[in-house]
């Protein structure tokens, strides 16, 4: 038997178009469109891409890796960030993230991080105690836009829930 039922809201705003994003997050979407050319996708068919915007003004994408040994491959927000933190130790933080997803040829359409990339995503976050706002297309064409990624994921895992060493 439940003792108090709840409910939790997920906070973000819904845009219609690009143009109704700041100058900044305009970049950061388009280099996440672009960034959907470079993936390797041979089997999925399914390109996706991230950018991440620094603070310095420099934009770093990711795309997604796939492999014929699932589920070996890697996702573009992890290539991103993984990239990122290997390749520009003590980088600017991260102002922004967009991600952007098409079938191969195809038109862009929904782009929503799994499970694990969501968590990857919030990591980073903590580390650089700084939300960082993530733009993601919806499923009904519009622009998901979210202040912070915990707002996208409110029950998650963290250091704080780890044993201390």
């Amino acid at each position: 038997m439940a003792r108090n039922s709840r409910q939790q809201l997920i906070a973000y705003e819904e845009l219609d178009f690009p143009t109704d994003l700041t100058a900044d997050e305009q970049a950061t979407w388009q280099a996440a469109r672009e960034a959907t050319a470079h993936a390797y996708a041979p089997y999925s068919g399914f390109q996706v891409g991230a950018a991440l915007l620094l603070a310095d003004g420099t934009v770093f994408r990711g795309t997604n890796q796939e492999n014929a040994a699932y589920p070996s491959g890697l996702c573009a927000e992890r290539t991103a960030l993984f990239g990122l933190a290997a390749s520009r130790p003590g980088h600017a933080p991260i102002v922004g993230m967009a991600v952007a997803a098409r079938p191969a040829g195809g038109e862009y359409g929904p782009a929503l991080p799994c499970g694990a990339c969501r968590q990857v995503m919030l990591e980073y976050e903590a580390r650089q105690s700084r939300a960082i706002p993530l733009l993601l297309p919806s499923r009904a064409g519009t622009i998901l836009r979210f202040a912070s990624v915990t707002d996208l994921m409110p029950f998650n895992f963290s250091p704080d829930d780890l044993p201390t060493l």
